[in-house]
């Protein structure tokens, strides 16, 4: 199974930049999820002084989930194609949001550097060659007591959830983005799912990685199996943890 990484990555967003936005918008659910995502963070409301990393952010989809629940967090969007990221820093944005160009591998040679309060990502683990070392990375930026959120296509387990993905993938969405001229990065949409982790292996691959209370949550819908919202934090310090 062939899949898309790095550079060819990147570039086949570039070329589906233009596109994305009318895509994802006949998603059913699709922004009102990534919403429903950010809140299961349980951050303090409106995100008053917080500082938050979105990494993946793409055309600014959950860029604008992070500023609707958490209007006063500082946001730091990063994204690895320039198309995307071109795309999302056009849009009228608060002024407390940032956009920088980076592969989520080299965010320090970026000037991507914590802590951050939150760390949210958005169909970005399963895209990356290394997802493992991502997580350590993540860990590393978050604050003693920083809260992960990842929302990601990660299946269920069950047959009838990688079935429902397929029969969607085949039926709607590959033709739709065949006639567009973005096949190419749709079938890696449909492979990348197939082999990335079960919900439940992406949790035991958090808690590897360090975090601790992880929690799995599914989305409503038609994509419920498919979608899920993952919360983790990075653990209190010794102290910290004591009192």
């Amino acid at each position: 199974m062939t899949l898309l990484r790095d550079e060819r990555l990147a570039a086949a967003f570039d070329h589906a930049a233009r596109r994305y936005d009318a895509l994802t918008a006949a998603n059913p659910g699709y922004h009102a999820h990534l919403r429903r995502s950010v809140r299961r963070l349980g951050l303090p409301r409106a995100g008053e002084g917080l500082r938050v990393l979105d990494l993946g952010c793409g055309t600014g989809a959950s860029t604008a989930a992070l500023t609707a629940v958490l209007p006063g967090a500082r946001i730091t969007a990063v994204d690895a194609s320039a198309g995307m990221l071109e795309r999302a820093a056009a849009k009228p944005w608060p002024s407390g949001v940032t956009f920088t160009r980076a592969p989520v591998e080299r965010l320090a040679q970026a000037g991507v550097r914590g802590p951050y309060d939150a760390v949210f990502a958005a169909y970005l683990l399963r895209n990356v060659t290394d997802p493992d070392a991502v997580l350590t990375t993540v860990h590393g930026l978050l604050a003693p007591g920083g809260r992960l959120g990842v929302h990601e296509y990660a299946l269920g387990g069950r047959r009838v959830d990688r079935a429902v993905w397929s029969l969607v993938c085949r039926g709607i969405v590959r033709p739709a983005a065949t006639v567009l001229g973005d096949g190419e990065l749709y079938r890696h949409l449909w492979r990348s799912v197939v082999a990335f982790d079960t919900a439940d292996r992406f949790a035991d691959r958090l808690r590897a990685a360090g975090f601790d209370r992880v929690r799995v949550l599914p989305l409503p819908g038609w994509q419920t199996g498919i979608t899920h919202t993952f919360t983790a934090r990075r653990p209190l310090q010794g102290a910290e943890r004591a009192r």
